[in-house]
């Protein structure tokens, strides 16, 4: 591959930023998902958080309506639809709904992970002992239902899912395990692997991934993806500056209260102790931070270590408009 035919695409998480609020982190999500439009990048996804002060994006279904009438070209998708939590059926009703809104640039990324903590969990499903353990099956019958064919689930198999559509949402398997992997082969779907998530990653998923691929109704072939955080500025040090913000954020993730971005300031203030700073060191050589050529020389490795056909790109700074050039210098250098 080169990098003329692997694709380039996005994932925002609608980060809230310390000083501000929810309003303007989805504000700066319709902003940017233009301005990646605009850029030429492949897809733009958006993420399912809850009960979060850092994450405003809790309903994909509803942000992409909006974004659909602000884009033109660009695939938008659930990065993802934390399927555990729903029914397949009405998952699937909304993402016709999308396709029959904006045809053939919806994508489907649905993943097991709560996206919350386990009390709000349980207040999403409200009572339903549908969980995590029927993910596989529930991915089975959300394939179905895109494709109206009859569910596996008895009692289902007649259901239908409306509006009808030419052609389905392209439907992603999201992970972050080896379990994500397996049932992404056996289902027949695209792989999309968030190494921003899990950078603990064995060196030979995706060729697991490939070998044990059996074709599906919407996937003759394996696609793998990995999903990563990026910086890029016009120099090593400013973009090494910028993600200070994340790394602060991400001690305070591994605390279990991250709160809202903080500035870099604030993280350069902040007394880590020699254990935290440990740890920022390991977590930040498994990013891609630096200048539009560092930044696209470690994208490279990672599409070659991995034979990737895609890769997605999270870039979270406290100054929205570095993130916002963090892109343009990206996709230009690219």
């Amino acid at each position: 591959m080169s990098q003329a035919n692997i694709s380039l695409s996005v994932l925002d998480q609608s980060p809230i930023k310390a000083g501000s609020d929810a309003s303007a982190a989805l504000q700066e999500t319709l902003e940017l998902a233009k301005l990646c439009d605009d850029l030429g990048y492949f897809r733009y996804w958006v993420a399912e958080h809850h009960a979060s002060d850092a994450l405003a994006g809790c309903s994909p279904e509803v942000l992409l309506g909006r974004l659909g009438a602000e884009t033109t070209k660009i695939r938008l998708g659930s990065g993802g639809i934390m399927l555990p939590h729903y029914s397949p059926y009405k998952v699937a009703e909304n993402f016709k709904i999308l396709e029959t809104l904006y045809p053939n640039r919806v994508d489907l990324g649905v993943g097991r992970a709560p996206g919350t903590d386990p009390f709000t969990a349980a207040a999403i499903r409200y009572g339903s002992r549908v969980g995590p353990e029927h993910f596989p099956n529930m991915v089975v019958d959300l394939q179905a239902l895109l494709n109206d064919t009859d569910p596996r689930t008895p009692g289902m198999e007649n259901a239908r899912a409306f509006p009808q559509v030419a052609n389905p949402p392209e439907l992603w398997m999201l992970g972050s395990s080896e379990d994500s992997a397996n049932l992404a082969a056996l289902t027949g779907l695209p792989y999309n692997f968030a190494y921003f998530i899990n950078p603990q990653i064995r060196p030979d998923i995706f060729d697991y991934y490939r070998e044990h691929f059996e074709p599906g109704p919407n996937c003759n072939e394996p696609r793998a993806a990995l999903t990563l955080f990026t910086v890029c500025a016009e120099t090593e040090t400013d973009a090494l500056e910028l993600s200070k913000s994340r790394d602060l954020w991400f001690i305070r993730l591994l605390r279990g209260n991250p709160g809202p971005f903080p500035s870099v300031q604030e993280a350069m203030d902040y007394d880590y102790s020699e254990g935290e700073l440990r740890a920022i060191e390991e977590n930040r050589d498994r990013r891609a931070v630096g200048t539009p050529e560092q930044v696209c020389e470690k994208l490279e490795s990672y599409k070659k270590q991995f034979d990737l056909d895609e890769l997605m790109i999270l870039t979270i700074t406290h100054d929205p408009q570095a993130r916002r050039r963090s892109y343009e210098l990206l996709n230009s250098a690219w």
